[in-house]
């Protein structure tokens, strides 16, 4: 069920409107008594979970097994870390229960990849091949479901989280349908802890959420579609009918396409949660607008950032274990976090090589200080070098392989001018996202709330030649959003 679906919006419009009905005490006129505060709980943790079972099970209800049993950790080994003081107890909980979670995810996601390459290395060494890889589907949503199960699990451990919630509290928190196949990851703070509060929601907050999910739908349908299907796909498959400009364009075009494509999902999972009472934190803050690599990471998918400095940079030392040690850290925070993304070595490489500039970037401003871009000259070559790196460094993300990465940059190489093939549309989308992209955050502030206080046949006009206008350019095949694949 595509976010952009009418089956998404359907199930939006039948999930927020009993949501809110059950949320109300009933007219005594209706039953004997009023609702009850626990009774309105119950049933709004029901319509979520009835909403989030719907949503996941149309692309298959196979997984809500493995996601139950994601659940059913974390409430058991919760209640057992609250139920404790004693260290060494509570030690092995959390090993237990993380051990859980990231052997769910090893077997899904990283078993093959494992099985493949120790097949390869075992043909190159003349060894016994090992097992054949078993083929398992990776269920939507798991790299997401798993890294969110942890957080919880581990801010228990800390005293940062309750370990007393039910069962049911723990399912939808995990498999909370605007934001369960790509984020962004919550923490219990963000979500867990606000399901039990009575919620509350003005006309302009609702008013201002359709807006949300309406960018987003623009940003995916208008911009990162039309990039993928008029210039990225067609480059990457085969970038040696094209000239090195025309590569160059498409590896630009491809930075563009991920920033509006991951931000639209966002959008619309900040969007729909907000039509619930709930407020999902951020995802992106202007990522090109950073100066250096280590500000990128602070404004790209910051949920994911946030977590690998909190649950993996942190408790490996961070950079309190001298200097040697906070580089192996960053080093081995950034290939995992890349392998993160898929069990393939293009994505370890990709990370690897972030972790190597952030390396450099470190040893320099031990070496050199730490600049302050006070001058305006400095932070631009800052933005420039920054973003350079960030779009070479993506074509190992988009490419097809390690070896067809390689071909990329050898093409590229080649120094080959002229970009006529590079069409109109395609000029065109670039432009509008550069364009969009470098609108400053106020603008989109204050077109919702302008969006917000206009009268409700107005808006619904806007709304409809919206979709009128992306009927009309988006007469392509829908692209699936790129992240539905971590």
């Amino acid at each position: 069920m595509m976010f952009h679906s009418a089956q998404y919006l359907a199930l939006v419009v039948v999930a927020v409107a009993l949501y809110w009905f059950v949320s109300r005490p009933l007219p005594a006129g209706l039953r004997v008594g009023l609702r009850t505060l626990r009774e309105r709980r119950t049933n709004r943790l029901a319509v979520l979970a009835a909403a989030s079972l719907a949503f996941y099970a149309a692309w298959s209800a196979a997984p809500l097994l493995i996601f139950s049993g994601y659940a059913l950790v974390n409430f058991t080994f919760g209640r057992a870390l609250d139920g404790t003081r004693r260290p060494w107890l509570r030690k092995l909980w959390l090993a237990l229960a993380v051990g859980l979670h990231l052997g769910g995810l090893f077997a899904y996601k990283y078993l093959d990849f494992a099985l493949r390459s120790w097949t390869s290395l075992a043909e190159l060494l003349g060894l016994p091949a090992g097992p054949a890889p078993l083929g398992l589907l990776l269920p939507v949503g798991l790299s997401f479901v798993a890294f969110q199960a942890i957080s919880y699990i581990v801010d228990v451990y800390r005293g940062d989280a309750d370990g007393t919630y039910s069962y049911g509290h723990h399912w939808v928190f995990l498999l909370f349908f605007p934001q369960v196949i790509a984020g962004p990851i919550v923490r219990a703070r963000d979500l867990l802890d606000h399901l039990d509060d009575e919620p509350s929601l003005t006309t302009e907050d609702g008013v201002q959420g359709v807006f949300r999910i309406a960018q987003g739908v623009a940003k995916k349908l208008l911009l990162a579609d039309v990039l993928a299907t008029a210039l990225v796909d067609p480059v990457f498959a085969s970038p040696t009918a094209y000239t090195s400009a025309e590569c160059l364009v498409a590896a630009v075009a491809y930075t563009f396409e991920i920033y509006f494509d991951f931000s639209a999902y966002s959008d619309i999972a900040i969007g729909t949660a907000a039509l619930f009472g709930f407020r999902l934190p951020e995802n992106f803050d202007k990522p090109y607008h950073a100066r250096n690599l280590f500000e990128f990471w602070n404004r790209w998918h910051v949920s994911l950032s946030t977590w690998l400095r909190d649950y993996l940079y942190r408790p490996l030392g961070g950079s309190r274990g001298g200097k040697l040690l906070t580089l192996r850290n960053l080093m081995l925070v950034m290939v995992l976090g890349g392998l993160w993304h898929g069990a393939d070595w293009r994505f370890a490489v990709w990370g690897g090589l972030h972790g190597v500039f952030l390396v450099a970037l470190r040893v320099k401003w031990w070496v050199m200080g730490k600049p302050t871009y006070e001058r305006w000259l400095s932070a631009a070559v800052g933005v420039v070098i920054t973003f350079s790196v960030v779009v070479l460094t993506r074509i190992f993300f988009r490419a097809a392989s390690v070896d067809a990465a390689l071909e990329y940059f050898r093409h590229l190489g080649a120094l080959t001018g002229g970009v006529a093939r590079v069409t109109p549309l395609a000029w065109a989308a670039l432009w509008a996202a550069v364009f969009f992209y470098t609108l400053p955050r106020p603008v989109f502030d204050w077109a919702g709330v302008t969006f917000a206080r206009l009268p409700a046949p107005v808006r619904a006009a806007l709304l409809i030649a919206l979709g009128l206008l992306i009927k009309r350019i988006a007469s392509f095949e829908t692209q699936p959003y790129i992240y539905f694949q971590f």
